[in-house]
């Protein structure tokens, strides 16, 4: 075993104040941000000797609101890559979501055997490779399609263009093999992001999420979303459900966390359509705050890239037996015993406080 995976899944990793990577030169911490902004109004002298997390995702049960979300290249972080993900993710009984820019293909991932798999899409200006990577995605028994939106353009990654950041010359992305559409090979800058540039159609916009609908009857998540503008489109363009993401914090400065962004969307939302939320997830109460505020459920992404590069398979079990665990006591100190006891009032935020006027 390498040295490098023989450190198993440090507690820096799940910090919910971690600075993330620059964009465009001024950094952002995108997580959960302070911890003062959600504290906990737990409710005592309930009976919690019987937690029950289990839920359902487009008539899904799923083992716990604690799903993978998509990341792209995991065979960069670890030789087994996205096979690793979708075993662990299946040993938990939850979801895992595949990248479009993946190392390993729809086919090859639902090899592993069974499992609740949703699929990510990049919708590429070749209109045609988008319907067949969908088809395949059918064929191969993924759930639901997520179309992410906010990449349109790729934000200034300036770690990318410093490293001229591209694919090792022994991986590819396994879903574009065989088709004519461009590699990601070196370049001046971002290879990424030459990529990226080249083949993602920019004028992507809400009635493709219309054409989606009429090649492919699984449900379609919008990725991606942080206003109740776009959510009211959203439940008008028939989305099935929307994931509060601002891409790790990597496409644009100064959005707001995903945690703050939150409850707006679910209340333009009004029940119409499940909300989720990903991005800054790191502990166990990380997920009772989305709850509280609303959320179906919460995507982890850096955490299982981490564990995966630490551990492998046994990394990503134990990082999401790790958030199960937490988030199982979070419930039963704060006197919850279905994730439908877990209400708004469990929260208080620095918005629910009252405002007291300087004194002049």
């Amino acid at each position: 075993m390498r040295k490098s995976r023989r450190r198993s899944c440090p507690r820096w990793c799940m910090t919910t104040t971690r600075p993330v990577q620059k964009t465009s030169g001024l950094s952002r911490k995108t997580e959960m941000r302070f911890q003062g902004f959600c504290e906990f109004r737990p409710r005592i002298l309930v009976d919690v000797s019987h937690i029950d997390m289990t839920t359902t995702v487009f008539g899904f049960k799923v083992s716990m609101p604690i799903m993978i979300a998509p990341t792209a290249m995991q065979k960069m972080a670890h030789p087994d890559g996205e096979y690793a993900t979708a075993r662990a993710a299946s040993a938990a009984g939850t979801i895992m979501t595949l990248s479009s820019w993946a190392t390993s293909s729809v086919e090859e991932v639902a090899s592993t055997g069974p499992g609740i798999r949703f699929f990510q899409l990049y919708v590429l200006k070749d209109r045609n490779v988008v319907a067949q990577l969908v088809r395949r995605a059918e064929r191969a028994g993924f759930k639901a399609i997520v179309l992410t939106v906010d990449t349109l353009r790729l934000g200034r990654r300036e770690a990318d263009i410093k490293n001229r950041f591209a694919l090792p010359p022994n991986l590819t992305l396994k879903n574009f093999e065989g088709l004519d559409i461009g590699k990601m090979d070196r370049a001046n800058d971002s290879g990424l992001a030459t990529y990226a540039a080249e083949q993602v159609d920019r004028s992507l916009s809400w009635k493709d999420v219309k054409w989606l609908q009429t090649i492919t009857t699984l449900p379609i998540l919008v990725k991606g979303v942080l206003t109740a503008e776009d959510t009211r489109v959203a439940v008008q363009a028939g989305a099935a459900g929307i994931i509060v993401s601002n891409h790790g914090a990597r496409q644009l400065d100064y959005v707001p966390a995903t945690i703050m962004a939150l409850e707006e969307v679910v209340k333009a939302a009004q029940g119409k359509l499940p909300v989720f939320l990903d991005g800054g997830v790191r502990r166990g109460t990380d997920v009772f705050k989305a709850l509280a505020l609303g959320a179906s459920g919460v995507f982890i992404g850096r955490p299982v890239l981490f564990s995966l590069a630490a551990e492998g398979e046994a990394g990503v079990k134990k990082v999401l037996q790790m958030l199960r665990d937490e988030f199982e006591l979070t419930m039963a100190l704060s006197g919850c015993r279905s994730l439908k006891e877990i209400t708004r009032d469990h929260i208080m935020t620095e918005h629910d406080r009252p405002r007291v006027a300087p004194r002049l």
